[in-house]
This record gives structure tokens, C-alpha cells and sequence, in this order.
């Protein structure tokens, strides 16, 4: 994934800090971020707005920066934004090295449609697992095609793509397949109506026999 040009991006040191100097950064079209991990003493940048916006789109997105002609692979692990604006005011950033496995939480996607009349819950959107820094999968599906009422899903059924790992519990729910509450609501009015029919008949049958 570092290979792709589109993760390439030219980060610039920043010495200047305060919220201040953060909104003239991002005045200017910039983000401020922070580099840190194994062990190094934090660096703090300046990325390119524009650019980092489209690249974070993706959950986990690995970007390879360039910053004074040195490369350098990094990990997105947060990313803050304005509640009321979303705009991005500071992205952190994980050192990673090619081949290193890193824990990440990777989104869930529910795909396929379950048996006629049923809903698939997502109970859980993300899970926890271990890959390579360079190959995190964008996405964990789970194929619900004519799964029926009462079908669960937990982390230990997933198909994770070869060399990653799960790291959360294997029994966590994922997806539960179930009838919504409301179906089950009129399914119990009509076998009540049937149900006051029936007996209906059955006394009216009664008299009949009685006369």
C-alpha cells in the first residue's frame, strides 16, 4: 500500500504551537498533526488538507510521509473534528515499519439479504484485529444471504483475510438475525383474530347442533 502514489504526502515540520497558530494552519489549508511511536520523541506537522481529507476517508489509512526528503510510513489512529463543523483540527500519527503488525479496529459490512420477513442487526460495527501495517483490510464483510430468524454471527465466524488475526473475544456478537417486533406485533393480532373466529364458529356450530 506505501508504494501508491496517492498515499504519498509532503508533511512539513512545524515549531509553532497554541490554538492560535492551529487556525491560521488551517486557514491556510493545512492540517496540524503529531508523529509518535517506537520510542521517538514527538514531531509535529503541517499536511496538506485537501489531500489527507480524501486519504482519511479510508478507516486506517497508512500514509507514507515526506518529510525533508526522509520517508517515513505512518499509521491514521485519530483523527479530531469540530462537532458542529466536522472540519479536521489535528490528526495523530503511529510510526510504523513494513512488516510490522499492528492492532487496529476495522469497520464491519453487512452484505446479502437475510430470509423474507427478518432483519439483520449489527450489534457491533468495528472489530479488533492484528495485520500488517501495509496490509490493514479496508473492511470485514459478513454475508447474511438467507440467513433465518434467530442465526447469530459472532467475531469467531468472520473470514478475515490471510495474515490477519483476531484479537477481540471470539464469542462477541456481530449480527443477529431476527423478525422486528413489529411483524411479530400483527402476526399475534391475526392469530388472535383467528383465533376469536374460530371460536365464534365453533359456538355457533354448537347452537346449530343444539336446536
Amino acid at each position: 500500500m506505501s508504494s501508491e502514489p496517492d498515499t504519498k504526502v509532503q508533511a512539513e515540520f512545524r515549531e509553532s504551537f497554541g490554538k492560535g497558530f492551529a487556525r491560521r494552519l488551517r486557514a491556510a489549508g493545512k492540517i496540524p498533526a503529531v508523529i509518535y511511536g517506537h520510542g521517538t520523541d514527538p514531531v509535529h506537522v503541517a499536511l496538506p488538507g485537501h489531500q489527507v481529507s480524501l486519504l482519511i476517508r479510508r478507516a486506517n489509512a497508512v500514509l507514507e510521509l515526506d518529510l525533508d526528503g526522509k520517508s517515513q510510513l505512518t499509521l491514521v489512529k485519530d483523527v479530531q473534528k469540530d462537532p458542529v463543523h466536522q472540519v479536521i483540527e489535528h490528526i495523530d500519527l503511529l510510526v510504523v515499519k513494513k512488516g510490522e503488525k499492528v492492532e487496529i479496529e476495522v469497520p464491519i459490512v453487512v452484505v446479502g439479504e437475510s430470509a423474507p420477513g427478518t432483519i439483520a442487526n449489527l450489534d457491533n460495527t468495528t472489530v479488533t484485529l492484528q495485520a500488517e501495517a501495509t496490509h490493514i483490510p479496508e473492511h470485514i464483510e459478513v454475508d447474511v444471504e438467507g440467513l433465518e430468524d434467530g442465526t447469530h454471527i459472532t467475531a469467531a465466524d468472520l473470514k478475515l483475510p490471510k495474515g490477519s488475526v483476531l484479537i477481540a473475544d471470539a464469542e462477541l456478537l456481530i449480527v443477529a438475525i431476527s423478525v422486528p417486533a413489529a411483524t411479530l406485533a400483527a402476526e399475534d393480532e391475526i392469530a388472535e383474530a383467528d383465533a376469536e373466529v374460530a371460536a365464534e364458529q365453533s359456538e355457533a356450530a354448537e347452537e346449530s347442533a343444539s336446536e
